[in-house]
């Protein structure tokens, strides 16, 4: 089992769900990747946690804004959300939610980077995030799909000291990869090329199956759709898929 490491400052560390139908999710999320869920706490608005064999693996809540999208969102660990909130704002970021105590869990914030891409941020109290990785049912990447590759990769740098590798500089394929140490934790995708007219920058989510067709197939069986059919790359077999109200989760399998 592949434990996270709760030390690393500006990794993602959490991702949770806004939908429109949280029963719905629980169940669908459930049969696909063998999660289970605790029931909605009242004192946070109903919010909840996806696990898997006990342990941490997500969050999921009832949609707050009629007409928004339903969504996966991704939250980075800090330390100090107010040092973060300024940074940000130097950054050329802006604030969506500022800087919320849920208890003695942590607090919780939201930004989005200046290519628009929302980005969440966790500082831990007693819930440290996401407890496995690279596991079936688990996540295994994280990846900015951005519109302005200059301006995104400057900001995750400046506000939380990411340092980047390029895996690719050219018009066709632009992509750098943030580490830390011998570690690779996310991906900077240049999108402009083929994100189509208003759909903004966005964080996606990967998560490892064993077989991604067989996944793809059980995801159109409980409700969902393909968005993305599963193509076999370097990286492994990676395809995307929406859950019934039409939230986008990517899956994955490890390269052999």
């Amino acid at each position: 089992m592949a434990k996270r490491d709760t030390s690393l400052v500006g990794v993602p560390c959490w991702f949770d769900l806004s939908t429109s139908d949280p029963a719905g999710a629980r169940a669908f999320y459930g049969a696909l990747f063998g999660w289970d869920a605790t029931e909605p706490n009242a004192e946070f608005g109903g919010y909840f946690n996806f696990t898997r064999n006990g342990e941490l693996v997500a969050g999921g809540m009832q949609a707050m804004e009629p007409g928004v999208p339903d969504l996966w969102s991704v939250y980075l660990s800090v330390t100090d959300t107010e040092a973060t909130t300024k940074a940000v704002e130097a950054a050329g970021g802006g604030v969506i939610v500022p800087g919320m105590a849920v208890g003695d869990l942590g607090t919780m914030a939201v930004f989005t980077d200046p290519s628009g891409a929302a980005i969440g941020t966790w500082e831990p109290g007693t819930h440290l995030g996401t407890a496995v990785l690279d596991e079936p049912g688990a996540p295994s990447w994280f990846e900015l799909h951005t519109r302005d590759f200059a301006a995104a990769t400057a900001f995750y740098q400046d506000v939380f000291g990411w340092q980047l590798q390029a895996q690719g500089d050219s018009d066709d394929f632009r992509y750098s990869t943030a580490v830390a140490g011998d570690t690779e934790f996310a991906g900077v995708m240049d999108a402009s090329s083929y994100l189509p007219e208003g759909v903004p920058s966005a964080w996606a989510v990967y998560i490892q199956v064993d077989d991604v067709a067989a996944s793809t197939a059980k995801a159109v069986e409980l409700g969902g759709a393909i968005a993305e059919p599963a193509v076999d790359t370097p990286y492994g077999v990676l395809a995307r898929i929406t859950d019934p109200t039409g939230a986008s989760i990517r899956l994955r399998t490890q390269p052999s």
